[in-house]
Parts: structure tokens; C-alpha cells; sequence
């Protein structure tokens, strides 16, 4: 079991290591943060003092040798733009980036098992039609554009919701069930897909013919069963939802981690983009190394494998 759990450890680290070259050598195929820091018509004098202030005008081996120093100390460096330290940068705007993942999270739920577990039950009937329809739209249609319809409709023709920004419970709906609505389609199809295979299962038909209701035989020996991927899943979804609504969070100007990466990418922020993306790529590492060493310790043939 320890030797399984140093190779995935060892696995996670090369993971982040790649993570960090791929995304250090990206960001400065972008353009010069320069440009952008100074006024327009600067001399070569001024570009030339902001590149030497922020280490630019060093080789790249050497600015990544400095970057990948300072970050084995825990300092992901300062913004260009904000010009203030980028982890507490990162970790102010998290808590928004957290309750809306939260709150989208339980859009995805709420939505998603009841319908999973009705199609699961109704197989081939008008309702798994309308679920696999549902699921269909859930992955087809993006984030973005079923944010800008709700804003359309519930902002802008009907007055009910507040187009963007935060502070309110209000603010948080439409951001929040346009980031839930994929992952509510996810939910639903894999908690269909689980709930017909544990249906099928033999403790199943031995409990209907003991005579049990059916609404107990669902909800105590099938879906119970069934939930366990459902929730791994839910767990990896979580993580994913913080690290992945730069859309939704652009289009609902909401101050999160997402928006923060927008930012960071627009005003050619190196040390905000890759302090964001290295520590959301340590989040989902984190969950899959821990879901990994879950597994094994559930299943035995895994860490014997």
C-alpha cells in the first residue's frame, strides 16, 4: 500500500512539474507585459526599466530557474498589474470562486440524481426521453451562452435577477446554474448509467421478491449503491467548477478565481496566471491523488495491480 501510494504521489508531482513548464513557457508566448504597463508611445528607455524591474529581460532558463526557486519557498511572486502579492491575491478572491461552486454544485445535484434515478426507473418510457434529451442539452449547449439567454431573459426582459456582479443571494443564481447546468447533465447520465446496473443486480430481485415496496427496494438497495461513483465524481466536479468558470464568471463579472484568470491573461499578468493555474492543477491533483489511494484501500486488486 505505501508503494502504491509513493508511485501516485511521484505521479502527482511530475504531473505539477509539467504543469508548471508547459504554463511558465505559455504565458510568455502571449506578448510583453511591458506594452501594457506603460503609457502608449513609451521610449525603448521605459520598456526596457519595466522589463528589468519585473526580470524579464533575463533568459528564459534563468527566469524559470528564479520562478521555480521562489515557488519550492511557497512565493508565487508579485502582480505586474495589481503590484501586490499574488497568493493573497488568489486566496481573496477564492471564497466568491467557492460559494458559487457551492451553490452550482447543488444546481447539479438537485437536478441531476432525481432525474438520473427516474430515467433509470422508467427505462425506454417518455421520461428517460426526456432525460436523455436533457443530458444532451446539458453537454452540448456552453456555459456561456445559456448565461447570456438567462441574462437576456431574467435580467433584461423580465427585471427579476441582477445581470452580474456579487453581494447579494440574488447575484449568485443565474452565474451559478449556468456553471451547474453541464455538470447536471453529467450527473444525471451517470447516476442512469449506475442506477440500471445496480437494478439489474441479483440483491436487487431478491429484495422485490421478498416483497419489499419499490420505493424502498430504489431508494435503500439500489440507489445507495449506485450513489458511490455519482459521488466521486461529484467530488472531482466541485474542484473542477472552481478552476474552470472563467466564461461564466467573465460573463457575470463575478469576483472569483476565474475571473482573476481572465485578468491575468488580458493585461498579460505572468505571475497571476501562473500562480492560478499551478494552484487550481494542485487541487485536482490533491482529489485525484486522493480518490486514487480511496480506491485502493476499498479495492485491494487496485493497489495489488
Amino acid at each position: 500500500m505505501r508503494r502504491y501510494i509513493l508511485r501516485r504521489l511521484g505521479f502527482a508531482l511530475v504531473s505539477l512539474f509539467l504543469l508548471s513548464v508547459t504554463i511558465f513557457f505559455f504565458v510568455r508566448v502571449t506578448g510583453d507585459p511591458a506594452v501594457l504597463l506603460t503609457e502608449p508611445g513609451a521610449s525603448q528607455a521605459d520598456l526596457d526599466a519595466i522589463r528589468q524591474q519585473f526580470g524579464l529581460d533575463q533568459p528564459l532558463w534563468v527566469q524559470y530557474g528564479s520562478f521555480l526557486a521562489h515557488l519550492l519557498r511557497g512565493d508565487f511572486g508579485q502582480s505586474f498589474y495589481y503590484r501586490t502579492d499574488v497568493l493573497e491575491l488568489y486566496l481573496s478572491r477564492l471564497p466568491a470562486s467557492l460559494l458559487l461552486a457551492a451553490v452550482a454544485m447543488a444546481f447539479s445535484l438537485v437536478i441531476g440524481l432525481p432525474t438520473g434515478i427516474v430515467a433509470a426507473v422508467r427505462v425506454n418510457g417518455w421520461w428517460d426521453s426526456a432525460g436523455k434529451i436533457f443530458a444532451l442539452l446539458g453537454l452540448s449547449m456552453p456555459s456561456f451562452w445559456v448565461g447570456l439567454l438567462m441574462i437576456l431573459f431574467f435580467s433584461v426582459y423580465l427585471g427579476w435577477l441582477p445581470s452580474s456582479g456579487s453581494g447579494t443571494p440574488l447575484h449568485v443564481l443565474m452565474p451559478a446554474f449556468a456553471l451547474g447546468w453541464y455538470f447536471a447533465a453529467a450527473h444525471m447520465r451517470l447516476t442512469r448509467s449506475s442506477m440500471l446496473e445496480v437494478l439489474g443486480s441479483e440483491y436487487v430481485k431478491l429484495a422485490r421478491l421478498k416483497g419489499l415496496p419499490e420505493a424502498l427496494v430504489i431508494a435503500k438497495h439500489a440507489f445507495k449503491n449506485a450513489l458511490i461513483p455519482v459521488l466521486t465524481l461529484a467530488g472531482i466536479n466541485l474542484v473542477l467548477m472552481v478552476n474552470v468558470a472563467v466564461v461564466v464568471e467573465t460573463v457575470f463579472a463575478w469576483p472569483g478565481v476565474g475571473r482573476l484568470l481572465y485578468e491575468g491573461i488580458a493585461f498579460r499578468d505572468f505571475p497571476v496566471v501562473q500562480a492560478t493555474v499551478l494552484l487550481g492543477g494542485v487541487m485536482i491533483v490533491t482529489v485525484n491523488l486522493v480518490v486514487d489511494v480511496l480506491y485502493a484501500m476499498i479495492d485491494p486488486r487496485i493497489r495489488y495491480e
